[in-house]
């Protein structure tokens, strides 16, 4: 089925996903750094005293989303998407009406768990879960909405935070996730199969059923040496991407490069993501997502072997173009592997856990990196360290890939 018979077929429950990842938008660093003059100012907070708050409501979000995440096996998904929704609109109002440090860093907590966190989780785990022959692509449409988000939404904020300054625009944030996005979300979600799991894998053809070993448990997952196989794969793009991103004024000064070089470059990169996740969407129904976990790290890995040698102006946009390479097929694939591997009964749990592991990584990245800085350590080095993890882990994957036991037939 191509794509476009596919979104067709399907267009309430595909936007759904997609509308989602695209208003997690709210909770995701990108954004919530647009207001950071403005609340390091009002709250008289450092660089450093801000970058702190910001980590430990990310790790504390990241930490509870282990457990909250796995709700989406048991509740009604409207329950659940709701709840998390107005959570969310919670979140924006704590934070246009935050007084002291504290309630800055339970609103920022908020926004990281309810948006960063959970309406990705439900998006992807739906996608997952409830499309079993076009997985890949559901997960890969579903996807899209973070790039969208990242090209639009900005623009909306920096108006708005210009017209009403940064307090009463998280006001109107809160009233449009309430007015706006629930009701879109609970409209497309209409069309939804609101059953717990997705039929029996003997409804499947034979070779998709072959994909899947059996419904594993989140403890039974802990269990199987494959995840742990995987996981240093699974966590490599959040902590290089988001290191490289926190510290990308560092980057520009070291190469001599203009921040709007790398501004322009960024649109590469959300172009590169969108683009290869719709190709991996195609390939993961083809092929099966085991298949990609050999290869996906390698364009960021030559990213980070291009900065290690050359300064060049094109370097940027090469360095962003295979980075959001690895970003988009990293995204469709983990969002298809787990289901693929373990089933779709306890997806919620595993998703959740696995995510969690992310968030810690991307709230480690930026201190590490700016330690080793502080240390002396060259961005040279420190990329072609970089370049030498991603060959290593994609060599491992793709032995223990080939092995009877790593199929499950």
């Amino acid at each position: 089925m191509s794509y476009l018979s596919f979104i067709f077929a399907n267009p309430r429950f595909l936007g759904f996903g997609l509308f989602l990842t695209f208003a997690s938008s709210f909770g995701q660093t990108f954004f919530i750094s647009l207001f950071g003059n403005e609340l390091r100012s009002d709250f008289g907070l450092s660089h450093g005293e801000f970058g702190s708050v910001y980590s430990i409501a990310t790790l504390s979000s990241g930490f509870l989303l282990i457990w909250v995440g796995r709700a989406i096996d048991r509740l009604d998904l409207r329950i659940f998407t709701a709840l998390v929704i107005l959570g969310l609109a919670a979140a924006c109002l704590t934070m246009a009406n935050a007084t002291s440090v504290a309630l800055l860093c339970l609103a920022i907590f908020g926004l990281r768990l309810c948006g960063q966190g959970l309406l990705g989780h439900i998006a992807l785990v739906c996608m997952a879960r409830y499309f079993k022959r076009a997985r890949g692509k559901a997960v890969s449409l579903a996807t899209l909405g973070y790039p969208l988000g990242e090209a639009a939404l900005p623009f909306i904020a920096i108006a708005v935070l210009g017209a009403y300054g940064w307090r009463s625009s998280w006001s109107l944030f809160a009233a449009a996730v309430v007015v706006v996005i629930l009701p879109i979300a609970m409209v497309l979600l209409s069309s939804a199969p609101h059953k717990r799991v997705s039929e029996p894998e003997s409804a499947l053809p034979g070779n998709e059923r072959k994909r899947v070993s059996r419904e594993s448990s989140l403890r039974e997952v802990l269990r199987d040496s494959r995840f742990y196989l995987v996981l240093p794969a699974v966590l490599a793009p959040s902590f290089i991407t988001t290191g490289m991103f926190f510290h990308q004024r560092h980057l520009a000064d070291v190469k001599g490069w203009s921040l709007e070089l790398l501004a322009t470059a960024f649109i590469v990169f959300a172009i590169s993501q969108s683009l290869t996740g719709l190709c991996a969407g195609q390939a993961i129904d083809r092929f099966g997502a085991r298949r990609l976990l050999p290869v996906f790290l390698l364009p960021m890995g030559a990213a980070m072997l291009l900065l290690s040698f050359s300064s060049d102006p094109l370097a940027a946009t090469l360095y962003m173009f295979a980075t959001g390479a690895t970003a988009g097929t990293g995204a469709a694939l983990f969002g298809a592997l787990w289901a693929e591997l373990y089933g779709v009964t306890h997806l919620g749990a595993i998703r959740s856990f696995v995510t969690s592991l992310m968030v810690f990584s991307t709230a480690l990245s930026p201190p590490f990196m700016g330690l080793l800085f502080d240390a002396g350590t060259s961005f040279e080095t420190l990329t072609m360290g970089f370049f030498i993890y991603s060959f290593l882990v994609s060599g491992l994957l793709s032995l223990v890939v080939r092995r009877k036991a790593w199929s499950g037939v």
